[in-house]
């Protein structure tokens, strides 16, 4: 893990489901991450599975993204 790295969480079935409700869109709508992606291949992610990734920031704080694997 580098510092410069957010922190990447790979989101269940229902974590997903709960999110993309929360955000009232459908998994296709997420941007897209490889499954190759040298942050998340550790995790042996497949198509379709959904990663939170928090970032610190010195001005927003910590701010939440979420990407599909595609």
């Amino acid at each position: 893990d580098h510092f410069l790295v957010p922190k990447h969480y790979q989101l269940s079935a229902e974590q997903t489901e709960e999110i993309l409700e929360k955000l009232s869109i459908k998994k296709e709508q997420l941007p897209v991450i490889s499954k190759a992606d040298p942050a998340v291949k550790d995790f042996k992610p497949v198509k379709g599975d959904v990663f939170k990734i928090v970032r610190n920031s010195q001005m927003a704080g910590k701010t939440v993204y979420y990407r599909r694997v595609g």
